[in-house]
């Protein structure tokens, strides 16, 4: 414990959108003490010099990354990087008996050789790797509250697999026939400078990207695969709105059995995520928006049957900063830490 007799926490990578939602989440929580922000371009500046609204509340520096004085000095660490680097830092800080929250791709697979061939980067800590649990906690709580290291979901995927989830966990659809349709918001991209998220590219326009080899593919496949208990492929086409936060994935499958109605579906959902605060399930003729779920870690599930063609769909709508990032990590956190899982979370969304 901190000073303070709260669990002192980090943050690598504290200067992109991950990294900020984590530092404005951690000031309300009542157990968490913010002590370290680290990064490597923006080190050596104050954090108000990036995030100026904030300067009257955090008061840090951005440090260069030391894992040994960062293992010293923090009980949980926050990994809020690109792909390809918390692999590098993790097992020191686990060595030092961290707790570890990844917010990349890296601990999010559990065999390395399909994280190797979709992200590129061979990999060397298998021995730690294999202790990883994938944070999404309406499916996982009971490992996540055992340990020590969290590989956190994709935004896409945890829309998409709270989704899906029952659906496969059921056996309601046939698995092959799923074809997922992600919408989500430019704050996606990170804080960077790119062509496509420009106003003048982005704005009064949609566009899909990644078609049929987006990464996030293979993460959804091998949960699917858990939850039917064997091998499944599912068809993935994200696209990008000009809007800032938000995601929305539309799920669309046949079902197995015919007969299923709207409500039937809505009773196994409601039943599905009982245990699950985070996960509201709409009533019948109600559709998800984003904004409903705007600065908040909660996901809104909406469900259909088309009679006409035997199909179910399931839109699921999140903030991707939030349950889709920094929000659902602080929601594991509270898991390994033995807390309530609400803990420091907002529920209510910024409306309108």
């Amino acid at each position: 414990m901190g000073d303070s007799g709260r669990v002192p926490v980090g943050i690598v990578g504290a200067s992109g959108y991950g990294g900020v939602q984590l530092v404005r989440l951690l000031q309300d929580h009542p157990n968490l003490e913010l002590v370290y922000l680290g990064g490597e371009s923006s080190a050596g500046k104050s954090f108000s010099d990036l995030y100026p609204h904030l300067g009257n509340q955090v008061k840090l520096t951005i440090e260069a990354i030391d894992l040994e004085a960062i293992g010293d000095r923090c009980q949980v660490v926050f990994l809020s990087l690109p792909n390809g680097l918390a692999c590098d830092m993790a097992p020191a800080l686990l060595a030092k008996g961290c707790k570890v929250l990844d917010l990349s791709a890296d601990y999010r697979f559990t065999n390395l050789e399909t994280y190797e061939a979709w992200y590129g980067k061979e990999r060397t800590d298998h021995t730690v790797a294999e202790t990883a649990v994938y944070g999404l906690p309406e499916l996982y709580r009971d490992r996540i509250s055992e340990a020590q290291l969290v590989g956190c979901p994709g935004c896409h995927c945890t829309a998409s697999l709270l989704a899906l989830s029952p659906l496969l966990k059921q056996g309601l659809i046939i698995p092959e026939t799923a074809i997922i349709d992600s919408k989500t918001g430019l704050s996606g991209a990170g804080r960077k400078a790119v062509v496509n998220m420009l106003l003048a590219e982005a704005d009064q326009s949609v566009a899909a990207y990644n078609v049929a080899r987006h990464r996030h593919t293979p993460e959804i496949e091998q949960v699917c695969s858990d939850l039917a208990g064997h091998e499944v492929m599912i068809q993935f086409t994200p696209h990008l709105i000009p809007m800032i936060r938000g995601i929305l994935a539309t799920v669309y499958a046949t079902l197995r059995d015919p007969g299923l109605v709207r409500d039937d579906l809505i009773t196994i959902f409601q039943a599905f995520y009982r245990s699950s605060p985070w996960v509201k399930i709409l009533p019948s003729g109600i559709y998800p928006q984003t904004k409903w779920v705007q600065g908040t870690n909660l996901c809104y599930i909406g469900i259909e049957v088309d009679p006409r063609t035997d199909r179910v769909i399931v839109m699921a709508a999140i903030d991707n900063l939030m349950k889709g990032q920094a929000g659902q990590a602080i929601q594991c956190l509270n898991l390994m830490m033995g807390w309530e899982e609400t803990l420091g979370l907002p529920k209510l969304s910024f409306y309108p």
